[in-house]
């Protein structure tokens, strides 16, 4: 679970998740596109990624997809936020979503 961890404490390793949550299923220059980086950057960022075992790879010919494995943020989510009511931390964010858009 630490990896995971380290793995999300990462802004950029995060917007690769948020990519793959939205369109899952792409190759590295699809990433490398959409991230404004260099190949061998994105390489080293999806490499900690597929090690937190939150990417999975498919070869198809010449090169791999790359798919979103949501299981160990799932893990986190019924260990960490489990704990706590799910009701009232609902109600937190609801408000905290309508005081930004009033800002």
């Amino acid at each position: 679970m630490d990896a995971v961890f380290r793995a999300l404490a990462d802004p950029t390793r995060r917007r690769l998740l948020d990519s793959l949550h939205a369109r899952n299923g792409q190759t590295l220059n699809a990433l490398c596109g959409e991230m404004d980086m260099t190949r061998q950057a994105v390489t080293k960022h999806l490499a900690i990624l597929e090690a937190a075992n939150l990417v999975t790879t498919i070869r198809k010919g010449r090169e791999k997809q790359h798919y979103l494995n949501p299981v160990p943020i799932n893990e986190i989510a019924e260990r960490w936020i489990g704990k706590f009511e799910r009701g009232r931390l609902g109600a937190l964010s609801d408000l905290k979503k309508r005081l930004e858009r009033e800002d």
